[in-house]
């Protein structure tokens, strides 16, 4: 009888995984977020058919009763959509992450070896990217119907660099929003509850000189009439702002890179602070 001697075999060994770099992380999350646009193209709806809406209703239903100053109303009317459509995009990454994070994605994301910071990264990103291709709607619409930049390419690019610059920053008041609140119906109420005075109280669609003087004073210094203001001396849209406007109307470019850069050092903290603490409970 032979004895059959069983030979223990050492365990395989596991190779070592190194986590992926926050540049490589934040972009497969851009792409994980790009591929639900591609599976569920509706969610364009809000940056293409609704642009596209706004932007026929005012020129043709609205402009002939608004009479602008140096500039027909088409032309003072784009950039005005523009940089609204970029404030909307603020709305959109607060509902967003906050359907991810009552779906419990955040959770599965944090189980992975990722930085925390790369589901914020990815989200922004891919929401600058939701907005650009709204202002690429827009601005082909705009050409359609008679819009047309004046200027230059070196000034119409900048123009384009200040409206997602301005978005950027946005987008960190609504990943704020997004951890703060607990439902996608209370952020979408919250930000619209926003977003509208912030957008129509401004030079977006009519000229602030024919306001009361008290919500003229407001519509001037909100950073959206600094930004469309901004857009439109950089594009030729219209003249300069009138002699008797407030002074961030009267340097619209400068004013909007330092709002920009304001509203991101105020929001960007606050909103990685409230994600901490959602992620957390």
């Amino acid at each position: 009888m032979t004895a059959v001697q069983a030979t223990t075999r050492a365990p395989a060994a596991r190779p070592p995984i190194s986590p992926p770099t926050l540049l490589r992380a934040s972009s497969t999350i851009v792409w994980r977020n790009l591929l639900h646009i591609r599976r569920m193209p509706e969610m364009l709806l809000d940056v293409t058919v609704q642009s596209v809406m706004f932007v026929l209703l005012f020129a043709y239903v609205f402009g002939g009763a608004i009479a602008v100053r140096g500039a027909d109303y088409k032309e003072f009317l784009l950039p005005g959509i523009m940089v609204q459509t970029m404030v909307f995009s603020s709305a959109i990454v607060a509902m967003g992450l906050t359907s991810d994070l009552q779906k419990g994605i955040v959770d599965r994301f944090k189980s992975l070896p990722i930085a925390r910071s790369a589901v914020l990264v990815g989200r922004s990103i891919s929401s600058l990217i939701h907005s650009s291709i709204g202002v690429a709607v827009m601005a082909l619409t705009g050409l359609l119907i008679g819009w047309r930049i004046r200027n230059g390419v070196v000034d119409g690019l900048l123009a384009f660099l200040l409206l997602l610059l301005f978005g950027f920053a946005l987008i960190w008041l609504g990943i704020w929003v997004g951890s703060m609140m607990r439902t996608v119906e209370a952020v979408q109420g919250f930000m619209f509850t926003v977003m509208f005075p912030l957008t129509f109280v401004a030079n977006t669609f009519a000229p602030p000189e024919s306001m009361p003087a008290w919500l003229r004073a407001i519509a001037e210094w909100n950073p959206v009439s600094a930004v469309t203001q901004a857009c439109r001396e950089l594009w030729g849209n219209g003249a300069p702002a009138a002699a008797d406007a407030a002074w961030p109307l009267q340097h619209p470019v400068a004013v909007s890179i330092g709002w920009s850069l304001l509203l991101t050092a105020v929001f960007a903290p606050l909103a990685v602070s409230a994600f901490r603490r959602r992620s957390r409970d």
